[in-house]
């Protein structure tokens, strides 16, 4: 019998990563109509943009784009086998920006950079910053983000780089938010698409409980995290993670993003467009059979320069594991999340005005 060879990707380790090196993700992918039909059947996503042709056209867009957050994933799944196999926790997100609409026939690659390292005090750990720039064919940029993720150590004595945090935006400039070209909102049709409630009708503070809820099954967030091509061991191995700390297969925190977007159709059914996510926090894990609710705060009121027909609202969307969202779920007293809390999201939506 011939001797083994390995020539499986085990995944890059906490000491594997260099500051500064770029990392060039397999694989490029197309996307079609029918990836928008699965992600809508798994979210149940209602914004009319994304679901009428007609509609599209009617706001100045050729077709009816591919989801935003779909997009987000499909960039985001590319880096997985090159930054986060080995993770333990995916831990947040900062300064991302949604550019070229995607539509059904472009192609999505994605590239990263390494901007920031840092061992945790366990050495056996460590936090690895990167900004990954999602393209399509033509070299427009589709969505770009910092995130940072826990890897593990392959071999926990292998000695630290010198410690390296990026400084992190609090939110997206709004000199930095990309409105799509030809998009036009002055002649909205409110009726067509669910809700009458335009920019001018919300206001800083407010709150919103979304009301309506999911629950995750298993083979829904499996198919998921396939349709993003996102290989991360944690949401698909039930023979190792059965030995894991949770003893359980992990949910994708993207999917519980797009679960606590769904949900928000129930009062904000007119954000039909999203510009920027400005931080998040994966507060919690989530597992098959968690319920999921949401509401949202709006933090911000942005008008756009030069622009009658819309503005931009910085909203906080909160999703809660097996608990209402009518009492407004968050932070308890000493700082820390509320137990039932698994997303914290601050994010910036195009609104009609």
């Amino acid at each position: 019998m011939a001797p083994a060879t390995s020539k499986q990707n085990p995944g890059n380790h906490f000491e594997d990563f260099r500051l500064g090196q770029v990392l060039r993700h397999a694989t490029p992918r197309t996307l079609g109509a029918g990836d928008q039909a699965l992600y809508t059947a798994l979210y149940g996503s209602r914004f009319a943009p994304q679901s009428s042709d007609i509609f599209a056209r009617a706001i100045g867009l050729p077709r009816a784009p591919l989801d935003d957050l779909l997009v987000f994933h499909v960039v985001f799944g590319k880096t997985v086998p090159d930054i986060s196999l080995n993770a333990v926790a995916n831990l947040g997100y900062a300064a991302g920006r949604f550019g070229a609409p995607v539509y059904p026939g472009d192609t999505l690659s994605a590239e990263s950079e390494v901007i920031g390292l840092k061992e945790n005090s366990n050495g056996k750990t460590g936090v690895v910053y990167v900004r990954t720039k999602g393209v399509n064919q033509d070299g427009a940029m589709v969505a770009d983000y910092i995130r940072w993720v826990m890897v593990r150590k392959k071999d926990p004595a292998a000695p630290p780089p010198p410690p390296v945090v990026p400084d992190l935006p609090e939110a997206v400039g709004a000199e930095q938010l990309i409105v799509p070209e030809g998009l036009d909102l002055s002649a909205f049709d409110f009726a067509a698409a669910g809700s009458p409630h335009c920019w001018d009708d919300y206001a800083a503070g407010e709150r919103i409980d979304h009301g309506d809820a999911m629950t995750i099954e298993e083979a829904e967030h499996h198919t998921a995290t396939r349709l993003y091509q996102n290989t991360a061991r944690v949401h698909f191995n039930q023979h190792a993670e059965g030995q894991g700390r949770f003893g359980r297969r992990i949910v994708y925190g993207g999917h519980i993003i797009s679960l606590a977007r769904a949900l928000s159709f129930n009062g904000l059914g007119n954000a039909v467009k999203l510009l920027a996510i400005n931080a998040g926090t994966h507060a919690a894990p989530s597992f098959a059979g968690d319920t999921i609710y949401a509401w949202s705060e709006v933090l911000a009121k942005l008008p756009v320069e030069g622009r009658a027909d819309l503005g931009v609202l910085r909203l906080r969307s909160v999703a809660a594991k097996d608990q209402p969202c009518d009492g407004f779920p968050y932070k308890n007293a000493d700082g820390k999340y509320d137990p039932a809390v698994v997303l914290d999201l601050d994010y910036s939506v195009l609104v009609p005005r």
